[in-house]
């Protein structure tokens, strides 16, 4: 077995998905490494937490009576956790897709050591479908009005262009590894936002801590993406609506974040309103409207 600086905790939740779940914890080299794997169940419709629980006894098991969302969630496992360092995954990602694949987490574990201002790394992220194309190998900077980033080599196929490790403003949350310390100094997940742009909010709390976030290809992860609440769902329309206007009011004020929000309301939600309109989608585009009104009850 090899030696890790330190324990290391990988998180990871489950909400009704007992099979993507299961094909996560298959790729974990737990011959490998000494880790400590927790599975917390987001209240799931079935009892999948005790299916997990016998089939992995060597994983840890935490089950919420309440689906606590994203970020909290990830919480009841950060306080459960023992690591060092803490590797949260989302559970539709494996670290290999067939055979057997060295995982090299000593090696991701090692930025941590080349700096002491580095507080988050994520790994390169490819797309689990066809030859899997890059999904995320860093962030371009978020516009302050428009609220709009890029992911860097999204959707290309991954032919070695981005094997240098290098800082990122934001990490993604389908993976990123957080050392201790930097949580206990800023604060765990917020969990106002329940579900997407939690790890984005993060991020800025982490950077405006003094740390940096990087990005570390060295251990590559592949994500199935959003198979939890599907990826053009009524309930990810609403969040993104109402959580992409609270991102501004959190982290803009003034000038900025007046244009921001008159933007985003103004704009990006007619929008997002027709288009749904147009393809028949009556249910997201009232999600949109819930998540104004939502977002201005706040």
């Amino acid at each position: 077995m090899k030696t890790l600086e330190a324990l290391l905790s990988i998180i990871t939740i489950n909400y009704n998905g007992l099979d993507d779940t299961c094909s996560l914890i298959d790729t974990i080299p737990f011959d490998d490494y000494p880790l400590e794997v927790i599975v917390v169940d987001n209240a799931s419709r079935d009892d999948e937490a005790t299916i997990i629980e016998h089939r992995y006894p060597q994983v840890r098991v935490i089950r919420s009576n309440k689906n606590l969302g994203f970020a909290g969630g990830n919480n009841l496992g950060i306080r459960a956790a023992k690591g060092k360092f803490l590797f949260f995954v989302n559970n539709d990602t494996v670290f290999f897709r067939e055979g057997k694949v060295k995982v090299n987490l000593q090696a991701l574990v090692n930025r941590f050591a080349s700096s002491s201002k580095i507080g988050a790394i994520c790994p390169k992220i490819r797309f689990f479908w066809d030859d899997a194309p890059i999904q995320f190998a860093g962030y371009t900077p978020l516009s302050s009005i428009t609220m709009r980033n890029s992911a860097i080599g999204y959707d290309e196929q991954d032919h070695g262009q981005y094997n240098t490790a290098h800082p990122t403003p934001y990490a993604h949350g389908a993976a990123m590894m957080v050392k201790r310390e930097v949580i206990a100094q800023v604060g765990m997940m917020p969990e106002c936002y329940f579900l997407y742009y939690e790890e984005l909010d993060w991020s800025i709390m982490i950077r405006r801590a003094g740390y940096e976030i990087w990005y570390d290809p060295v251990v590559t992860v592949f994500h199935k993406e959003s198979r939890a609440t599907g990826q053009s769902s009524p309930l990810r329309m609403y969040y993104i609506t109402r959580n992409r206007l609270l991102f501004v009011k959190r982290n803009y004020s003034g000038f900025k974040g007046l244009c921001s929000k008159l933007y985003l309301i103004g704009i990006v939600a007619p929008k997002d309103m027709l288009l749904s309109l147009l393809h028949g989608k009556l249910r997201h585009a009232l999600s949109v409207i819930n998540g104004i009104v939502d977002y201005i009850k706040l």
